[in-house]
């Protein structure tokens, strides 16, 4: 069938809607059919959609240290080498090799230590594109074939089996439904079964059945593709280079004041020499600008990621910590994260029906109508609650296990037990096990109203029926079923959650649950953690389905305000957060699966839990090494202990860049005192490596979330950095105008026996 170039540029641009029309409007679309494509015409669409992968940028490792020497400081700094070694040439000496080395050697320590700690970050797209499957059995020229994942273009016919990674966006043809694990992308926490016709998603895994599919999405195209372009796209300034950048450039314009009022008085008053002036202009230059400032603060970090490495927190992006000092929101994924992704039976909510019929009973029927082996998640979770497994086949011969199937929607057991007697336990959806009752008529009204019950607190229910077969005849001439109960399934919360949401709180960290499971799942989970149940489905992102409540709130304000929200998407996330950093808020999340990927990488401190894929630990700046979030809050602790050091450093930074640049400023202009350059880059280097010591300070946390207040730093800057300056001035009149100093005399006394035996 030949293709017209047009149309599948169409189908590129996403004019055409192919997850939703009718199968048969997606071959027409695509111009193929159920036999696949020829390779001529696989090759002619690979040239318009791309191949099956995710883009990769390569990254020049040199332009990347260079951009390091690209900054306010840095400038300042490379400044003063061209000064140090250009215009002091001027007065007719050579030029000023030491003062020009030792500021390119400061230059060059900074710029690496960045450089290895922004390199250390990963590549987040790669583990995206690690995760797609790198073979795939493909239809061509009539012919099965297994093939590379990266050639696949849509109009691909695939085959689809157990255990296979989706290679691409699909829609499925005719056959038995599957079994879709795709939690790792939508956050659903059980597989979910997909029939012909139904689209299934990239990086997806089947967990049961076989089918053919088309292929109608490629690469960047796929829903997982569009996850990749999120974390790609979202390399925003950090939060801490601008509170560098706005210190830097309040010590530039500090010197940059001092040295215009050395120039126009050292010149055109005092009519001092060329030389001498230049030196005492590099003076402020390298005295006032705090040169080590990037590696004394870098130093402080990672002392305190190596601390939270101990903790079970391996921070990859150090600057994380300072913006975890200020995190004021905690947007939390709930599958796997604050819950366990491991189903259960909530034993106290169970429905008893029938006489002589205790939970227990119920539970063992159950176990009894479960595999004990290759179990799925629902056998794992009514076996796991008895004491000891093998109870569910004690003092009993199996005779016949009948497996889970999309039409029967139940499994069920026949055995004898140590009489000799015949009987059946059946556990499944509960309008296939009520079907089954001898009795649905009179019960029937109660089963729906547990099961309304259960369905508002977000819980699953599963129904357990019994039968006893006299004389071991086949099930249709068998005795009557009966209705023994229905159970509860959820997915539990980690021990540790709700103490976690709690701590938070009175820390002033505000959690919201984002998930994308069901709302009532949701509103159960949080009602369990006791952290609110003010959620909303993500359509109120868009301003639909609003309460009645909360209709005339803006959105912005809507996130604010709730507890969470339920049946999100990646972009959805990745939503909440920008609008959340838009109202000013510092902003974690945290997550474990391909879904959370974009979120995690938007966000001010992404968070990947114990047990994340590849891609959730590549976008985040802080990976746990243990289960649950208890972790967090020891963090968040230490974060608020480092930065409280670091601020300390800053008003100490700003004040001595005061000092040097009004203190020698008088003194140079008052005395008119030439100091050597060099030597206050001495000075400068002695004070950064002593204060490297407030790196292990004893500090006490604030019990609120840390913020960078500027201008209070600044003005107590001044006000001691003036002090330090007025002291220096004091001490250098007294030292050199006066005998407060003994050393003066002697001084005086060597000056002149050294001038009588010249004489």
């Amino acid at each position: 069938m030949a293709d017209k170039p047009e149309v599948l540029e169409a189908v590129l641009k996403e004019a055409v809607d192919l997850e939703n029309i009718p199968i048969e409007e997606v071959f027409q679309n695509l111009r193929c059919d159920a036999n696949g494509l020829t390779t001529e015409a696989a090759n002619e669409r690979l040239a318009i959609f791309g191949h099956n992968k995710l883009e990769e940028k390569e990254e020049s490792k040199v332009l990347k240290f260079l951009g390091f020497m690209w900054n306010p400081l840095s400038w300042v700094m490379e400044a003063a080498a061209i000064m140090a070694i250009a215009l002091a040439n001027g007065g007719g000496k050579p030029p000023d090799w030491q003062d020009f080395v030792g500021i390119i050697t400061l230059l060059f320590i900074n710029s690496t230590i960045s450089f290895i700690e922004e390199n250390n970050a990963g590549n987040a797209a790669a583990a995206l594109m690690a995760r797609l499957a790198p073979k795939a059995k493909v239809l061509r020229d009539g012919k099965w074939s297994e093939e590379d994942a990266s050639i696949l273009v849509p109009g691909d016919i695939v085959s689809i089996k157990l255990g296979d990674i989706l290679p691409a966006d699909a829609r499925l043809l005719d056959g038995d439904p599957l079994k879709i694990d795709q939690s790792a992308l939508t956050g659903e926490s059980l597989p979910v079964t997909k029939g012909p016709g139904d689209g299934v998603y990239s990086g997806s895994t089947c967990k049961q059945g076989e089918i053919e599919a088309v292929v109608i999405a490629t690469g960047v195209h796929t829903f997982f593709g569009k996850a990749a372009h999120l974390v790609d796209t979202t390399n925003q300034v950090g939060h801490f280079q601008k509170v560098l950048t706005a210190i830097g450039n309040f010590c530039i314009c500090s010197i940059a004041v001092g040295m215009v009022i050395e120039i126009i008085v050292m010149f055109p008053i005092q009519h001092r020499k060329y030389r001498p002036g230049i030196d005492n202009l590099l003076v402020l230059l390298i005295g006032g600008i705090p040169i080590a400032m990037p590696t004394v603060l870098s130093v402080t970090m990672a002392i305190g990621s190596h601390r939270l490495s101990q903790q079970g927190a391996i921070t990859k992006r150090m600057t994380a910590i300072e913006e975890m000092a200020g995190m004021d929101v905690l947007c939390s994924d709930k599958t796997g994260t604050l819950t366990l992704n491991k189903l259960t039976v909530d034993k106290n909510l169970i429905e008893v029906f029938g006489k002589g019929v205790d939970p227990d009973t119920v539970i063992l029927m159950a176990a009894r109508a479960s595999r004990l082996e290759n179990q799925d998640a629902i056998d794992t979770a009514i076996v796991g609650m008895l004491a000891d497994p093998r109870e569910a086949r004690a003092g009993i011969q199996e005779v016949h296990f009948l497996p889970f199937n999309p039409t029967d929607k139940r499994t069920a057991l026949t055995y004898i037990d140590g009489q000799g007697k015949m009987h059946r336990v059946s556990k499944g959806a509960p309008e296939q096990i009520l079907n089954l009752a001898h009795n649905k008529s009179e019960i029937e009204r109660r089963v729906h109203a547990v099961i309304d019950k259960f369905a508002d607190r977000g819980l699953r229910s599963l129904a357990v029926a019994y039968q006893e077969v006299p004389d071991g005849r086949k099930e249709s001439l068998g005795g009557l079923w009966q209705f023994v109960g229905l159970m509860p399934l959820f997915d539990p919360p980690r021990h540790d959650s709700a103490d976690t949401i709690r701590r938070a709180l009175n820390l002033g960290v505000n959690v919201k649950m984002i998930t994308g499971d069901q709302l009532a799942i949701a509103k159960e989970t949080g009602r369990r953690l006791g952290m609110g149940t003010n959620m909303y489905p993500s359509s109120a992102l868009l301003g639909q389905n609003k309460d009645e409540s909360i209709a005339a709130l803006p959105v912005d304000e809507l996130i604010e305000k709730a507890d969470g929200f339920a049946g999100v998407f990646p972009e959805h996330k990745y939503e909440i957060v920008k609008r959340l950093q838009a109202r000013k808020h510092v902003c974690g999340m945290t997550g474990d699966g391909v879904n959370d990927a974009p979120a995690l990488k938007k966000a001010d401190i992404g968070i990947a839990v114990a047990d994340a894929t590849d891609a959730a630990r590549s976008a985040s700046d802080i990976v746990l090494t243990e289960p649950g979030l208890s972790v967090i809050i020891s963090a968040v602790l230490t974060s608020r202990a480092i930065f409280q050091r670091m601020k300390n450093y800053t008003i100490y930074a700003v004040s001595i860049t005061i000092r040097i640049v009004l203190g020698f400023m008088l003194l140079a202009l008052i005395w008119r005192f030439d100091f050597p350059p060099f030597m206050v880059l001495i000075i400068a280097i002695l004070n950064d490596g002593t204060i490297m010591t407030i790196s292990k300070d004893r500090v006490r946390p604030s019990p609120l979330p840390d913020s960078w207040k500027l201008a209070e730093i600044f003005a107590t800057g001044i006000v001691l950095g003036s002090y330090l300056a007025m002291m220096t001035v004091i001490f250098f009149w007294a030292a050199y105008k006066t005998d407060f100093f003994p050393v003066r005399k002697f001084i005086f006394v060597v000056e002149n026996h050294q001038t009588f035996q010249m004489a």
